[in-house]
């Protein structure tokens, strides 16, 4: 990172090393979305747009038969109804060259999970596609099925993909042989980390427009040039070909970052029809269709001295890839490994993950990708060392937790963590929750045989950021306004804001003067997208870089103007540059860029424009850390578990706009905490998914949620010009334990050792009835 004094010429600094522009500004893009001016892709004003519905598979597992289509293509208004059979489009590729395991886009020959797609209809309404759809006759043949990823494994098993041979999709043996050599007790534990849905405000949604030889797609995505060039390959078009727009896009959460089997068919549709083509999923349609996440079997056995240092961990997963793997399926469990030491000093880890087709619906990243349930595991292990021990949980952290002085800091399983204070965010959070006061309470209503059990959980969880490869950024100040072109794609974050408040810090104007555009191929001259949590670290910084590099171009400028040194060159902050010590050589941004539209202005060899597009590469990735404390009661009588209490500690770096990160925050303790005590989504032998809905498929609303206490430490990173690690994921990953530890912590006493995710009361009160019985 460079230091205050060399931004200082170039970029503006100031001296407490924040970046100007930074604060609490309130996001920009709300006016459209609260006002009904946002555009999504299902209200895109798009004239002559066909609506495409699919025909779904209602079994897990069957072949198919023959496909009755022409009575749902003699309905009035339908244009077109095709099956795998007609569509003739090549498979899409699984990942890492697992070719036996390829998708077709519709399904052929067999299906693998309720919700596939076998057919496609087009109409000239939604209500006709619907209507044809349901007329569309499949004759399916049965085949067993197959929903739990260790039932997969057994010799007896049905197979998903014959060609393969067998279930068992990929398997990793990292790190240590004897990771439990040094331990003078061991631990062991069974955790599932379970299946849960994406459940974004908006579904799974595509408009494609042909053009030409071309065409456009406006998908609500998180990648739009991934799309662009998976969806171009997919149907045969040169990427150029292609442009792909992600509109206003109502949450995303990870799900959004596969190019679906749907767009296809519909860009092969539309092409075929010469005429534009939109799809919009319902509700229940999406939670089959749309890919899940989680999806963890971890068996661990942690090693550790009398005096509660951990020693080791030993560890098993079982991982759910469903009926098709993703990349970002199949790239979790070395996430896993990644961070499974946590925040602790562990010298040792094994780590055995084995990835598992199961006739259910593909699981692909979830908020964290990897990261949550990594800590899941490793918090849930210290704390059965601590009961093991007779040890106060946070006891056990403070003798294990790494100590600032020793960043960076390589694990065992080769992260390098940058930096922070792990011990000393801990006692923040303890001293604000005031936990010897909680510990007394609790013990006192052990005392009284209070039935309302009251229980306190701890999770310290460290996680990884922005190592999703580089990141564009294109600035240009025109006359008019100075335009940011960024290759992140927001679905919620408030990007827009955050990247007008960088730019225009740098060049002392009013974030009114800025203007971000972003999620569009056709604008944009590329980008990865947005994903974990990378956009801020990586993405602004590629705009720093990028206004760095014209600021330097305004000052060569200036000072060819002004018959001046480029050293004697400065930003007045206030919107325009001078020659120092004299004001009346002051010129405005957007003076200067009429000027330098003018060749005859330019110095000799100068290209017109105040412009430049430059790419941010991070040295590595950065590690954010934090400390969450839930305090639940439990009611003895019908397990109900309340959370009462929620405080989260979280260091991301620099922050640059406490609004923003404040909401990131809010919204992932909500799904966090809504996995810990709510969602989940089984399926029965068949293979029928049992929340296919949100009238059984819960999520929180407000009055589930307890206000939550927010402490906000800030350990500045070396790797990137803002100092900035990612918030977007943090709570998310750190919240689940917690609230997982404060229940079990709540049972204890009643010889209560371990409770799966999610917290429902009858799970809890079978374990209560369970322990008390024994």
């Amino acid at each position: 990172m460079e230091s205050s004094s060399s931004l200082a010429g170039s970029g503006n600094v100031p001296g407490d090393g924040r970046v100007p522009g930074a604060g609490a500004a309130p996001r920009r893009e709300d006016a459209r979305f609260i006002t009904g001016r946002a555009r999504y892709v299902e209200n895109l004003d798009v004239p002559g747009a066909g609506w495409a519905q699919f025909v779904r598979s209602p079994v897990a597992h069957a072949r198919l038969g023959e496909i009755d289509t022409a009575e749902a293509a003699a309905m009035p208004g339908v244009l077109a109804v095709h099956h795998a059979g007609d569509l003739d489009l090549p498979d899409l590729p699984a990942p890492d060259g697992l070719t036996t395991l390829d998708r077709p886009v519709l399904a052929r020959d067999v299906v693998r999970f309720v919700g596939e797609a076998v057919a496609i209809v087009v109409a000239e309404s939604r209500a006709a596609a619907e209507d044809a759809a349901e007329l569309v006759m499949v004759d399916y043949e049965p085949l067993e099925s197959v929903t739990d990823p260790e039932d997969a494994l057994a010799e007896d098993a049905p197979v998903l993909f014959p060609g393969h041979g067998t279930n068992l999709v990929v398997e990793r043996d990292d790190g240590d042989e004897d990771p439990l050599a040094d331990a003078e007790l061991v631990v062991e534990g069974r955790f599932e980390n379970q299946r849960v849905a994406a459940v974004p405000l908006e579904p799974n949604a595509a408009l494609v427009v042909p053009e030409g030889d071309g065409l456009t797609a406006w998908v609500s995505t998180q990648v739009p040039f991934r799309i662009r060039d998976q969806l171009a390959d997919a149907v045969g078009l040169d990427r150029e070909k292609v442009a792909v727009v992600a509109p206003d896009v109502g949450g995303g959460f990870g799900a959004k970052l596969l190019c679906y089997p749907e767009y296809v068919a519909v860009a092969a549709v539309a092409r075929r029809l010469g005429r534009p083509v939109r799809w919009v999923e319902g509700r229940s349609e999406s939670m089959s269709a749309m890919a899940h996440g989680r999806g963890h079997i971890q068996h661990v056995r942690v090693g550790a001295r009398r005096d509660g240092t951990l020693t080791g961990f030993a560890i098993d997963v079982v991982t759910d890839a469903g009926a098709y793997p993703t990349l970002s399926g199949l790239r979790m469990p070395g996430r896993s490994y990644l961070m499974a030491c946590g925040p602790y000093r562990v010298p040792r880890v094994g780590f055995r993950a084995r990835t598992v087709a199961t006739t259910t619906t593909p699981i692909a990243a979830y908020r964290g990708a990897g990261r949550p349930e990594a800590t899941a595991l490793v918090e849930r292990a210290v704390d059965l060392v601590a009961a093991e021990l007779g040890l106060d949980p946070a006891e056990v952290r403070r003798r294990n937790l790494l100590p600032p002085e020793a960043f960076p800091h390589e694990t065992a399983t080769g992260a390098t963590y940058d930096g922070g204070d792990y011990p000393g965010v801990l006692e923040q959070a303890l001293h604000r929750v005031d936990y010897e006061a909680l510990r007394r309470e609790q013990a006192e209503r052990r005392a009284a045989g209070d039935r309302a059990l009251l229980g306190i959980g701890l999770s310290t969880y460290v996680e990884v950021t922005g190592s999703v490869g580089d990141e564009f950024a294109d600035v240009e100040v025109t006359p008019d306004e100075i335009v940011v072109r960024i290759g992140v794609s927001p679905h919620g974050q408030g990007h827009e804001t955050a990247f007008a408040q960088v730019v225009s810090g740098l060049f002392g104007v009013s974030p009114g003067d800025v203007r971000v555009v972003h999620s569009d191929t056709r604008e944009v001259g590329s980008g990865k997208g947005t994903m974990g949590s990378r956009s801020l670290q990586i993405g602004g910084s590629a705009a720093v870089q990028s206004a760095r590099s014209v600021v330097a171009r305004a000052r060569r400028l200036v000072a060819h103007l002004r018959e001046a040194s480029v050293d004697d060159v400065e930003l007045d902050g206030t919107g325009g540059l001078w020659v120092r010590g004299s004001p009346e050589t002051r010129i405005g941004w957007f003076e200067l860029a009429e000027l330098a539209a003018d060749p005859d202005r330019l110095p000799a060899g100068t290209e017109p424009g105040l412009r430049a597009a430059e790419t941010f590469t991070q040295e590595r990735p950065t590690y954010p850390s934090g400390t969450h404390v839930a305090v639940v009661e439990v009611d003895a009588d019908t397990g109900f578990v309340s959370l009462r209490q929620f405080l989260a500690a979280d260091d991301a770096g620099r922050v640059l706009n406490p609004l923003l990160a404040e909401g990131q925050r809010h919204g992932g303790l909500a799904q966090g905490i809504a996995q810990a005590l709510f969602e989940e989504l089984p399926y029965d032998e068949d293979g029928n998914p049992l929340a296919a809905n949100l009238i059984n498929y819960l999520v929180p609303g407000a009055p589930d949620l307890p206000d939550f206490d927010l402490l906000t430490p800030e350990t500045p990173t070396d790797l990137n010009p803002l100092g900035a690690r990612g918030v977007g994921e943090a709570t998310t990953i750190g919240s689940p334990p917690a609230v997982q530890n404060a229940a079990v912590d709540a049972l204890a006493h009643l010889g209560v050792r371990h409770v799966d995710l999610p917290l429902t009361p009858q799970r809890v009160w079978r374990a209560l009835r369970e322990a008390t019985t024994a």
